[in-house]
């Protein structure tokens, strides 16, 4: 199912918003845990988007792998980085991984074409 990046913002956003209403602090906590991870440190901001991409795809969420697909746009990651880093998460996790690989480039098509 084709998803439009505008639609899957609006609709993480919407969600995100439903999740925290009801939080108590260990989702709250969490959350906050998964923001900083991602903030520079001794890894680039594009490095640390990558290996999430990586993970999400090994781990077969379409949702997680369009957030860092997101995040890696943002960040100025290239073609070619972006092929490079979704080879080693089609090594790792195997051929269960292609549908979401095949998901992942049509998303990031989407996102340049937007742009």
């Amino acid at each position: 199912m084709k998803v439009e990046p505008d639609d899957f913002e609006k609709e993480r956003e919407r969600l995100n918003r439903l999740v925290l209403s009801y939080a108590g602090k260990n989702i709250k906590r969490f959350f906050a845990l998964d923001s900083s991870v991602y903030r520079e440190g001794a890894l680039d901001r594009k490095t640390k988007e990558l290996l999430g991409l990586v993970a999400s795809l090994t781990l077969r969420c379409d949702d997680c792998v369009r957030y860092h697909l997101s995040q890696c746009r943002e960040l100025g990651i290239t073609d070619e980085e972006l092929e490079e880093a979704m080879a080693v998460a089609l090594v790792v996790g195997g051929s269960i991984v292609i549908p979401h690989l095949r998901r992942a480039f049509e998303f990031w098509t989407l996102l340049e074409e937007g742009e």
